[in-house]
């Protein structure tokens, strides 16, 4: 797989974005990514792997590595993520990323309209997201690059 750009993270150390991970950037209204922060995630990226072939590549994030799943391909299709850090209140779920073209305006948008903001906004791969709920309590996260 081919790194296409390096990110540097708030403690110093660097973050490789890989060629298809966080696709169509731009795109407002795409999914441009989407991960699984969860506990225990060695056993689970190695359930996904088993279940559905996915390869796994480790991705540097400071004291510790995540993991960015690739398909048969080489292309990076998701990410299985360690609920550490900034990481710790996101929801245990599938959480997709939805591209935005103003993530202050979507959040005050999304309140507006009887949701809330779980988490965030934060940093991600050289923009910002922040995961929201909407009023029937399922979670995405919003992101403007």
């Amino acid at each position: 797989m081919k790194t296409t750009s390096t990110i540097v993270m708030p403690d110093g150390s660097e973050m490789k974005i890989f060629e298809g991970q966080y696709q169509k950037l731009t795109d407002v209204g795409t999914i441009g990514w989407r991960d699984l922060t969860i506990k225990h995630a060695p056993g689970i990226r190695d359930f996904y792997e088993a279940v559905t072939g996915w390869t796994v590549e480790e991705t540097p994030m400071g004291s510790y590595s995540d993991y960015t799943m690739l398909d048969a391909s080489g292309e990076a299709v998701a990410g299985v993520c360690h609920a550490l850090e900034s990481n710790t209140d996101l929801p245990s779920q599938w959480l997709i990323y939805v591209v935005v073209a103003d993530l202050e305006k979507s959040m005050a948008t999304a309140k507006a309209q009887g949701g809330e903001i779980v988490d965030g906004p934060r940093g991600l791969a050289g923009g910002k997201f922040a995961v929201v709920k909407d009023p029937a309590g399922a979670v995405l996260a919003i992101w403007q690059q």
